[in-house]
């Protein structure tokens, strides 16, 4: 089953879900507020009179936590120059780091920008010190994200937090897939296109540590709740990892693909 949050005609967004008959409301404005009061409840309960999408908006603008994975596919790991992690290598971004699926990405001139494709984790329950079975029942859906990547602040101390959580940079969308209508571990195709280019493309069935695996571990030392998100990592490919390296530049567009989800498609825009 497919869920979103959709803009109507009158420029107002509701949570709404897809039973195979098109949109329907869901009494939310968003999907993060739907989560938030709705998750231990039936959807067939709730569903609403039929709406019309004049666009998809950010799908869950207001998780509590968005905890990220780097370095977790074995490809990027290697073009990077590592060695395979015994442990996920994580980070954590704001709320006000994520954008909507077809949103413009605004940054200042003179930076490095930089792509990576990412299958995106939604959690639906609240869970804390979850084994691996606790955590795969935890996992209400899957959506895509780009974690858009500043490379120059990155590189600038060990830490990669402050070239990871620029305002308005990390597109999510354009749906979310339910758990039960979407297996990554069987594989899931991840592919990222620059100005309709292929600079990346990826298999979720070859994560090092996958969704389960991280929902359980990031579950240890905080607890998570209905609309956290948990990205992936990404696959080889970034410009970074190419020889000379190669950036985004101003009206690049970016398209993030991910079986069975949909497409994000963003504009970056250089201004002062």
């Amino acid at each position: 089953m497919r869920f979103a949050t959709v803009t109507p005609a009158d420029g107002s967004t509701t949570a709404a879900v897809d039973p195979g008959d098109g949109w329907r409301r869901l009494p939310a404005p968003h999907l993060s507020a739907y989560l938030d009061e709705f998750s231990d409840r039936p959807v067939s309960g709730l569903i609403g009179e039929p709406v019309r999408p004049a666009g998809m908006a950010l799908p869950l603008p207001a998780p509590r936590k968005v905890i990220c994975c780097g370095l977790n596919y074995a490809d990027h790991i290697l073009e990077m120059g590592r060695e395979l992690p015994a442990h996920p290598t994580l980070f954590a971004k704001y709320a006000d780091t994520l954008t909507g699926p077809a949103d413009d990405i605004a940054l200042p001139p003179g930076l490095h920008v930089d792509w990576e494709a990412e299958l995106a984790v939604v959690v639906g329950a609240e869970i804390r010190g979850a084994g691996r079975a606790e955590a795969a029942a935890a996992i209400w859906g899957y959506t895509i994200a780009n974690d858009v990547s500043v490379r120059d602040w990155q590189k600038r101390t060990l830490q990669w937090f402050q070239g990871k959580a620029w305002d308005r940079t990390t597109p999510i969308g354009p749906v979310v897939v339910t758990a039960d209508a979407l297996d990554p571990a069987a594989g899931l195709e991840v592919v990222c296109r620059v100005d309709g280019v292929e600079r990346q493309r990826g298999d979720t069935s070859s994560l090092v540590f996958d969704a389960a695996a991280l929902v359980a571990y990031v579950s240890t030392f905080t607890r998570l709740r209905p609309g956290d998100l948990v990205l992936t990592g990404t696959p080889g490919g970034v410009g970074m990892g190419m020889t000379p390296p190669v950036y985004l530049a101003d009206g690049a567009v970016l398209e993030t693909e991910i079986t069975g989800i949909g497409v994000l498609r963003n504009r970056i825009v250089v201004k002062d």
